[in-house]
């Protein structure tokens, strides 16, 4: 009997995209059968997979975005539908740049075919790009966070993959946009200029929900690692702002399922790492 080895399917939930009428099919990943091994939760909260013997390695965020093949308007799946009427002209005026200059990103990708990790990389900086579309009320700017940190990951693997290619510099930058948009999504929420509340799924990876919990500690850790840097003064001031932000997480309550002891773990060490550089600082 020969064993199946397909790791996607096509959807039968049909897709139309609201700018260019397109309809479609989303790949999404078949679960059991081995094909994925879970592994180490990283510092980014990131969950990696062990390569499966029979099916080698998969990344499930290359089929997270929902991307129109034509047009390459990309959001995730519960805002596909959502652009506001009003932004709909300035979105299909973007089409051909929006190709473009995925294409000098990511060159070769095709949202017709079955995703490779290029389309997956690519699929996110499209819903980057694509949630400067959406109002307010959507939360898109930690959407963008989330995607550029998501698009950094799947780099990551590109660079692994490919080696030499820049891929590791475009990982870089991504995170250095994530460490921006999650600390002005948190910045937005507090002064009341953007609302949390569209945010259902905090992620940041597809296999656990860390929620508003998860949000606070990246915005602290993006800081630590991607925040200022050069002038000492900007620095003290930016690792207090990120040391008072992972302090709230103590003072949530105890560890619950989206905020497993492991989790609480990995902010103490964080909180214990930004405290150390600054009490040295001062010394």
């Amino acid at each position: 009997m020969a064993v199946d080895l397909k790791i996607t399917f096509q959807s039968k939930k049909e897709f139309k995209c609201p700018l260019c009428n397109t309809t479609f099919r989303k790949e999404e990943l078949l679960s059991g059968g081995g094909r994925l091994i879970a592994g180490a939760i990283t510092e980014e909260l990131h969950r990696l997979y062990e390569p499966s013997l029979k099916y080698g390695t998969i990344y499930p965020l290359v089929y997270h975005a929902v991307v129109c093949p034509e047009c390459w308007y990309a959001t995730i799946e519960s805002d596909f539908s959502s652009i506001p009427e009003s932004n709909k002209n300035r979105a299909r005026d973007d089409c051909n740049l929006r190709v473009k200059d995925t294409n000098l990103i990511f060159p070769g990708v095709d949202f017709h075919e079955n995703r490779t990790l290029m389309e997956g990389a690519a699929s996110q900086y499209l819903v980057l790009r694509c949630y400067d579309y959406f109002g307010k009320d959507t939360s898109p700017t930690i959407k963008q966070g989330l995607s550029s940190l998501r698009c950094a990951w799947l780099l990551d693997e590109l660079t692994s993959k490919y080696p030499g290619q820049h891929f590791d510099w475009l990982a870089t930058l991504f995170r250095r946009k994530a460490h921006y948009l999650y600390n002005e999504a948190l910045a937005r929420e507090q002064t009341g200029k953007e609302t949390l509340s569209g945010m259902k799924v905090f992620g940041p990876d597809t296999d656990k929900n860390y929620s508003y919990e998860g949000m606070l500690y990246l915005c602290a850790y993006l800081r630590y690692k991607y925040g200022p840097a050069s002038n000492p003064e900007e620095r003290k001031t930016s690792l207090e702002d990120a040391r008072r932000t992972i302090a709230k997480l103590f003072g949530m309550g105890k560890s619950s399922k989206d905020k497993p002891g492991a989790f609480l773990e990995i902010a103490r060490k964080l909180y214990d790492t930004i405290n150390k550089e600054l009490t040295e600082a001062e010394q």
